[in-house]
């Protein structure tokens, strides 16, 4: 059996033996199944797949507007520099108050400082996780965290 993944348009297609079984528009995050029988049969392979790519350490780099609180609002007191790695928090459950949050690391190549209450257009590289792909869809926001504390906000422009 032969899984091929590719992401063209933004969008994401998954093929199997050549014919397409999964679309998901990555703007939007809706998806399609084509194949139903094909792509239950793929769920287990999809899952050993999705831990190879883990265990190589893949990563997802999206382009976003980075907002850092300003100090009076609770933010940080000094900037951040390229390479700053925060957790990322995407939802709040309501329930039992923890929090998922996913680690990702911030860059950009002008070499300032983004100082609280700045904003600034940077790339977020995140980790490859199975949990992770729900929340990226172009216009997502989710906070920038240090510990339990909200320092900032991003939003997802593009996918790079």
């Amino acid at each position: 059996m032969l899984i091929h993944k590719e992401v063209k348009d933004r969008e994401l297609y998954v093929y199997m033996n050549g014919k397409l079984i999964y679309k998901r528009w990555l703007d939007t995050g809706a998806s399609k199944v084509f194949d139903v029988m094909a792509y239950d049969k793929n769920t287990l392979v999809s899952i050993k797949d999705l831990q190879q790519q883990r265990e190589k350490r893949e990563l997802i780099a999206v382009s976003v507007l980075l907002k850092l609180k300003a100090t009076a609002d609770g933010g940080r007191r000094t900037g951040i520099l390229s390479g700053y790695r925060p957790d990322h928090v995407f939802e709040y459950p309501e329930n039992d108050g923890r929090l998922e949050a996913f680690m990702g690391d911030i860059t950009w190549y002008d070499g300032l400082a983004i100082e609280p209450g700045e904003e600034k257009v940077v790339t977020v590289r995140f980790f490859f996780r199975p949990q992770i792909e729900q929340y990226l869809s172009i216009g997502r926001k989710w906070q920038i965290h240090e510990g339990p504390v909200c320092i900032g906000e991003a939003e997802i422009i593009d996918f790079i």
